[in-house]
């Protein structure tokens, strides 16, 4: 088993734990624009540490909070990001990703998916924290799926995992985790937040480009 193999199948054993323990009381309050962005380093796919700072210092930067690396609702954002990234550009933001896994990992992912821009890797929740993302809501999670699910028992999850690692998308790290988008200006301020309500709710490329030419 490889390193990386070894990492999936940790973060597997954390998503079942979670997903049976359920999505608990702590929703997100997040950060509101005005607010100084807390400028925190990860490391990135590579395994190089970076400063949330390093992309914002030359213009306006958006912080994009990820799902989990098993979840659809990150793969059909990575699409749309692919389709928008060059009116990103074009606006002159800086988008760079926030996911939950490890650089090993994240560097597979941005792989496989096709991801241009840079992953940052926070698997102890550190920065989403710092940016007020907590837990969705069960019915947040779960408002297309059958209801047999809503108990999120331990049969339930290792039949979804096995269903996933049969199509190669294995449910790793947190299922509940919420996802949110900051635009965050050259003197480190937030100036667009856009927290998702589900967690297929993704903004339109629009409210951050319009946002990031009027600065």
């Amino acid at each position: 088993m490889s390193s990386t193999d070894r990492l999936v199948e940790d973060a597997e054993n954390e998503w079942l734990e979670i997903w049976v323990a359920g999505p608990g009381d702590k929703r997100s309050d997040p950060l509101n624009p005005g607010n100084s962005a807390p400028d925190l380093e990860l490391l990135d796919h590579t395994g190089t540490p970076r400063k949330l700072s390093s992309f914002w210092s030359d213009g306006p930067a958006l912080l994009m909070f990820w799902r989990h690396f098993g979840c659809g609702c990150g793969l059909d954002r990575a699409s749309r990001l692919s389709e928008e990234y060059a009116d990103y550009l074009d606006a002159g933001i800086n988008p760079v990703i926030i996911g939950q896994g490890e650089p090993e990992r994240a560097a597979e992912y941005r792989d496989k998916y096709d991801i241009s821009c840079p992953i940052l890797c926070d698997p102890e929740y550190t920065v989403y924290s710092a940016y007020g993302l907590g837990n969705f809501g069960l019915e947040q999670v779960l408002y297309d799926a059958p209801e047999e699910t809503w108990c999120h028992s331990k049969e339930i999850g290792l039949d979804f995992q096995e269903a996933r690692r049969a199509i190669n998308r294995p449910l790793v790290d947190n299922p509940w985790m919420s996802t949110g988008e900051f635009l965050v200006d050259s003197s480190g301020t937030v100036r667009t937040t856009y927290a998702y309500q589900y967690c297929s709710d993704y903004p339109d490329a629009r409210v951050f480009t319009t946002a990031a030419k009027i600065l």
